[in-house]
């Protein structure tokens, strides 16, 4: 399988930690989320600035009492309105995700002015020029006709045709972002008025009686995000140091808790591949459950492999020396009797033949005895269920013993009915070969367990011996044909299926305790 670059887990969580960490100022330049908020914030502030000075117009147009056929048309009431409202606020409207930004604004024309308004305009220009030092918002009153009595250099000039000042003279207020007239050369150094290329433009209808008297039409450039940035220096570095350094403790949770545990992981498992058994341990820091989980469930799977191993290579001894000798003596007895066959007594060529006839009568039961123990080996509990009063049933009866029922014949374990023949055939086959004459069976039933136990009146087991019976090969009747396997096939399959089996003291016979899972 070819290899291919894959990133390690440390890179994938940098990542997704500097990720995180830099999401806050894409938020800020990327999506201009601030940006929106200082233009909104610069409104709200033309606003109040325009309203204040919006009322002062209005007093000096009654003061001055001009006709009411001079003035404007009606403003029309907004949508909603009783028209007896006390309150009528404005609310900031501009947003930089769905509102366009014009054109710089248009230059204004000639026009004529009432001389009325001029005075007044006049007046109010002071108030503007002094308003404008410390705001820094430019400010332009216009009279009904939309023609400039107070402000800049426009003073006598129309900016009637401007959109935002038309809504305005129909009674409606309206603001618009235009492109900013940039400086020529740009300013070296950002500062409130020059750090955006766009200006924010408002215009405040003033209302006297039922008439519009004229308009406030104020613009200001709203603050710049670096500037107000290096303004809030001090708490934006210490925003910075926090995010940063969360992430340092979000990281070294992470490697303390995850990415140590599974490079331990991975260690061991080179280690242990390597056949360094002291590799297999509990590791030195688990961190979290799961890795918890997962280590155990790694050291017992090498655990077990590791056992596997040892019973292949043991079994592969055993095997290999229980097959040698038969074969040994097999190939003894035929070389004799091809060599001297001819002059041999017909006693002693009969005692060769019997000799040869006995050892493959012996392979022939290892061999089936090797099949029987493998099949144990793999079998696995399928859910079926039996009681000892079916097994006993199944029992090919022996000549040489009884086999009898003490209690528990009707209580239900789980396992399949021939199983448990074959490891009830091999036990009651062991009590035989051991002098039994009666071999007795109990079942006693717990709330999860069936133990099972089978005893006999034989010669029963020596204290030496009792602790290699379930060995494989193991037997003290190799004489008389005994293979070793018996007690070995009754403990695999008890194995398989999720129990226990183990030899108990008894002042009579052989007693073994079986303990299965309940039906």
């Amino acid at each position: 399988m070819s290899e291919k670059w894959r990133p390690r887990l440390g890179l994938v969580v940098l990542v997704i930690l500097m990720t995180v960490m830099v999401l806050p100022f894409v938020g800020l330049f990327f999506f201009r989320l601030y940006e929106n908020q200082l233009i909104r914030q610069t409104e709200a502030e033309l606003i109040a600035q325009g309203a204040a000075i919006a009322a002062i117009y209005a007093r000096e147009v009654r003061d001055a009492d001009i006709p009411r056929e001079k003035l404007g048309a009606m403003p029309v009431p907004a949508a909603g309105s009783s028209g007896d409202e006390r309150y009528h606020p404005i609310e900031p409207r501009l947003d930089l995700a769905i509102d366009p930004v014009l054109p710089r604004r248009p230059d204004s024309v000639p026009a004529t002015v009432d001389p009325a308004f001029v005075a007044i305009g006049a007046r109010l220009t002071g108030i503007l020029t002094d308003t404008q030092t410390i705001t820094l918002a430019g400010f332009r009153l216009l009279d009904p006709s939309g023609v400039v009595i107070a402000g800049s250099g426009e003073t006598g000039k129309s900016l009637a045709d401007i959109e935002e000042v038309r809504a305005a003279l129909s009674g409606t207020y309206a603001s618009a972002l235009r492109t900013r007239v940039l400086d020529s050369p740009v300013p070296p150094i950002y500062s409130v008025s020059r750090g955006t290329r766009v200006r924010v433009f408002a215009a405040i209808p003033v209302i006297v009686g039922d008439r519009v008297a004229g308009v406030v039409y104020a613009s200001r450039t709203p603050n710049n995000i670096v500037k107000h940035l290096y303004s809030e220096r001090g708490k934006v570095i210490l925003a910075a140091l926090t995010i940063f350094g969360v992430t340092l403790i979000i990281a070294f949770v992470f490697i303390r808790t995850i990415s140590r545990p599974i490079y331990e992981l991975i260690d061991r498992t080179a280690r242990i591949s390597a056949g360094d058994r002291s590799a297999v341990g509990p590791l030195h820091h688990h961190g979290t459950r799961e890795m918890a989980e997962l280590s155990n469930a790694f050291l017992d799977m090498a655990h077990k492999l590791q056992a596997r191993s040892d019973t292949i290579r043991t079994f592969a001894t055993h095997v290999s020396h229980e097959l040698k000798s038969p074969l040994t003596a097999i190939q003894g007895a035929a070389e004799l009797l091809r060599d001297a066959g001819d002059e041999m007594e017909q006693e002693k060529r009969s005692r060769f033949y019997s000799n040869i006839i006995a050892d493959t009568d012996r392979l022939n039961r290892l061999v089936r005895r090797l099949i029987e123990l493998a099949r144990a080996e793999s079998m696995h509990s399928t859910g079926e269920t039996t009681s000892l009063g079916e097994v006993v049933e199944m029992l090919v009866p022996d000549k040489r013993m009884s086999v009898q029922i003490g209690a528990g014949a009707d209580i239900r374990f789980r396992m399949s009915a021939e199983n448990a023949a074959i490891i009830l055939s091999n036990l009651a086959d062991n009590s035989a070969r051991h002098g039994a004459t009666r071999f007795t069976l109990n079942a006693v039933a717990g709330p999860e367990i069936v133990t099972l136990t089978a005893s006999d009146d034989g010669s029963g087991i020596s204290p030496g011996n009792k602790g290699r019976i379930f060995e494989p090969f193991f037997t003290t009747r190799r004489e008389s044909g005994g293979t070793g396997l018996g007690l070995g096939i009754a403990a695999a399959l008890v194995r398989g299926h999720d129990g226990t089996i183990e030899l108990q003291d008894t002042p009579e016979g052989a007693c073994f305790a079986i303990r299965l899972p309940a039906a």
